[in-house]
């Protein structure tokens, strides 16, 4: 293989692993967190799963390696086995975010114990093999979930942001407001193409990633 074509290709690969877990953990939450207040049907529809082939979304994955943002195939959700729907879907929209943020965390932690080890035994075959690509994949989940955490949380339908904020607004502005959910995918879509998206929440992604791993 063509040096500068492996080169190329070896930071996707080692990006894949915490990519699908972070995409797959966010939607699992989602299904869970509606399980768990009654509602069957991502279970039922065999989405209650930590299994990447039920929610990876091909166009999604594709972008987030493209353009830096990417989406899995949402959990389907009924509100209506909810004993209180509004504060349900509130619950709902809430866990694909935190279970984002707990990845970050949790990889930063790893990093930052697996750090001293692998440069204490550096120069070793095992370990610069073993180590090295490990503690790289640590690194980029926490950025990853990062990303999808703070990406998720802006306010505008269909994000998670749009639905949380749905949630502790009067009934009637609610509905008003999620009823925008197909313009807010327009305007995503635009300002993730044009690149405006990335230079509003990639600082705020860079500030909290640098929190985490110092």
């Amino acid at each position: 293989m063509d040096t500068s074509l492996a080169h190329q290709l070896i930071p996707l690969v080692l990006m894949a692993p915490p990519l699908l877990l972070a995409l797959t953990f966010h939607e699992f939450a989602h299904g869970y967190i509606a399980w768990r207040l009654g509602d069957p049907t991502a279970a039922r529809e065999g989405r209650l799963s930590m299994n990447p082939l039920r929610h990876l979304d091909p166009l999604g994955t594709l972008a987030f390696f493209l353009i830096k943002f990417g989406w899995a195939k949402p959990v389907p959700v009924n509100a209506s086995y909810f004993r209180d729907p509004k504060q349900g879907m509130l619950f709902v929209a809430l866990a694909g975010p935190v279970s984002n943020l707990l990845l970050a965390v949790v990889s930063a932690v790893a990093v930052k114990l697996l750090a001293p080890l692998a440069v204490t035994l550096h120069g070793l075959g095992l370990a610069d093999s073993v180590m090295l690509p490990l503690l790289i994949m640590l690194v980029d989940s926490v950025w990853i979930n990062l990303l999808l955490c703070i990406f998720n949380l802006i306010p505008v339908p269909p994000l998670d942001g749009g639905r949380i904020l749905a949630g502790f607004l009067p009934d009637r502005l609610a509905y008003s407001f999620q009823r925008f959910e197909q313009l807010g995918i327009v305007a995503i879509l635009v300002l993730s193409l044009t690149g405006a998206l990335g230079k509003i929440i990639v600082p705020v992604v860079q500030v909290a990633n640098d929190l985490l791993l110092t």
